[in-house]
């Protein structure tokens, strides 16, 4: 290539980076203007690990007969270490080095697994380059970005273009690192704040002490007997236990459209609002109903294994909270304040007391608009820290539905 086309691609590739592009269009939009300017591209791959709870990276393949960018994400498993221990990527970390190239030839597709996949496709030759962050820019496990180009052009790559390859990648690593770490922060906020809070957040949400009033269905969850079992059981079984059940109470609550605001222990604090009460009240309940059923299958797996087994206690309620940062200067929580956080906690502790599973308040029952049908009274009671008795609330168990709730479903 001319110098300059290789000073348009990096102007392109700047611009790309600046306006937030993301890592898929970035690397098809770079193989698209390499082709343009006459290099014979096949394939291209980039990989950048990640800081998430369970992907350890992210490939991207760009195949020219493809339309769209491949994303693959990898997690941390034997597998997958395996894989990468015998790649050409992992020679650049082990020697240091930043380039490496090979001419795929009858000899030399032994040398890694995916020579011989690429020799199938026809490629004639490959080049890996690793451009690598210096410390005080590496962010978790990301500190490297590998990127292989590959041709099948019989005569292979002109060494010029190899050269060009790699004037381009300081760029392209710049680029995909900025998109990168966008989406990390995404992740990050809405996996340790909640979905919703970690969007208002990343929106400029920041500032302490300020919160909107609005009204919400509130959540508060926790496992049944879950002190007894932390007790008794081994250490290294606890945390284990905790995460099974969370993956099905949250999963429920997220797939109905909640939020998720805290997790205390085995408890969970998570809203439901709509433009409609009632429409909020329906999802909380569709999400009760999904997490009992999801944890009924958690208990099957685990007796199954002689581990132990628990259930849900639940609280809905609905009311006015405060909804913003609460906290120090140092440390701040965006979360959900006010009576009602109170009372919800409340019912949800007298779950155990009358044996019951699930149970809603007042408010709930007269929000939904249908408490005849759809819930049944378990009586008057009082809640500690607040004022007034009242009556509370649970689902009808003749309804059809009803069997999820009932506690002889989950053992």
């Amino acid at each position: 290539m001319k110098d300059s086309q290789v000073d348009s691609l990096v102007t392109w590739i700047t611009e790309a980076g600046l306006s937030g592009l993301g890592e898929s269009a970035i690397l098809a939009g770079l193989c698209e203007r390499l082709q343009a300017v006459g290099v014979q591209l096949a394939r291209a791959n980039v990989v950048i690990d990640t800081l998430h709870p369970v992907y350890q990276g992210r490939a991207f393949t760009w195949k020219r007969e493809k339309k769209e960018t491949m994303l693959s994400e990898f997690g941390r498993s034997d597998e997958n270490e395996e894989r990468w221990e015998h790649s050409p990527y992992y020679r650049l970390e082990l020697s240091g080095e930043q380039l490496f190239r090979r001419r795929l030839t009858a000899a030399s597709i032994s040398e890694f697994p995916i020579f011989a996949d690429l020799k199938t496709e026809g490629i004639t030759d490959y080049i890996a380059i690793a451009n690598r962050f210096a410390t005080e820019g590496v962010v978790g496990e990301m500190d490297c970005v590998y990127s292989s180009w590959a041709t099948d052009l019989p005569e292979g790559f002109d060494d010029t273009i190899v050269g060009d390859l790699r004037r381009l990648m300081p760029s392209v690593a710049l680029a995909m690192k900025s998109a990168s770490l966008a989406r990390i922060a995404g992740t990050l906020v809405e996996t340790y704040l909640g979905r919703d809070a970690g969007r208002k957040v990343l929106a400029g949400s920041i500032k302490r002490g300020v919160a909107d009033r609005i009204e919400a269905v509130l959540w508060f969850s926790d496992l049944r007997n879950y002190t007894r079992i932390s007790d008794s059981a081994e250490p290294e079984q606890i945390i284990p236990l905790l995460n099974e059940y969370a993956d099905a109470i949250l999963s429920a609550i997220n797939d109905c459209g909640g939020d998720i605001l805290k997790l205390m222990g085995d408890g969970t604090l998570a809203i439901f609002t709509a433009d409609v009460r009632a429409s909020a009240c329906h999802a909380a309940l569709a999400a009760a109903e999904s997490a009992r059923a999801a944890v009924a299958l958690v208990n099957q797996r685990r007796s199954a294994d002689n581990l132990p087994i628990t259930d849900m206690y639940l609280g809905l309620h609905i009311g006015e909270v405060y909804y913003g940062n609460i906290g120090s200067r140092e440390r701040l929580d965006f979360t959900v304040v006010g009576p009602a956080v109170n009372e919800v906690s409340r019912i949800a502790g007298l779950c155990r007391s009358v044996d019951q599973p699930l149970l809603v308040s007042s408010a709930f029952a007269s929000a939904i608009g249908e408490p005849k049908t759809l819930l049944v009274s378990v009586g008057r009671y009082a809640l500690r820290g607040v004022g007034t008795p009242q009556d509370l609330y649970t689902l009808d168990r003749d309804r059809e539905k009803s069997a999820v709730f009932d506690d002889d479903s989950t053992q």
